[in-house]
């Protein structure tokens, strides 16, 4: 992660808001308040106050993109972001974190199988009921 001081020329960030935003499908806002709530540190900025985010900026916003899309809640992210932040003494910490939310994952992927399950079955059910019967107009079949 790079500060928010301008950066050595030999260790300018490369890309800008915009291109950060049509990477990974957030906003500028997004990505704005993602900064301001601590999920990530601050990008460094050029000498006209513009925000540059090198690769480590981009592979950590696609990591929160992950957790995000898997249920993690924002204060777990930046609970994550802290401990990140804190260097290698966390590593045991952030492993328990990912291990616990992995779990939570797996039981809500378990809960997605069986619904999507039943979904089947009564599609199956409707599908057989369509083909036993002529079709007639004005016929509501309800379970």
């Amino acid at each position: 992660m790079t500060s928010g001081h301008p950066l050595p020329r030999d260790r300018q960030p490369t890309l800008t808001i915009a291109q950060v935003a049509e990477r990974t499908g957030l906003s500028h806002d997004t990505l704005r308040y993602y900064e301001r709530a601590g999920l990530i540190e601050r990008v460094g900025r050029t000498t006209g106050n513009q925000r540059r985010y090198d690769a480590a900026d981009l592979a950590w916003l696609e990591f929160l993109l992950r957790l995000r899309e898997t249920g993690m809640s924002i204060a777990d992210m930046q609970h994550f972001a802290r401990l990140r932040a804190q260097g290698d003494v966390t590593v045991a910490d952030r492993l328990a974190m990912l291990r616990e939310h992995r779990a939570e994952l797996a039981e809500r992927i378990r809960a997605l199988r069986r619904n999507a399950a039943a979904l089947d079955d009564k599609i199956d059910h409707y599908e057989r009921l369509l083909g036993d019967m002529p079709a007639q107009p004005g016929t509501d079949e309800r379970t």
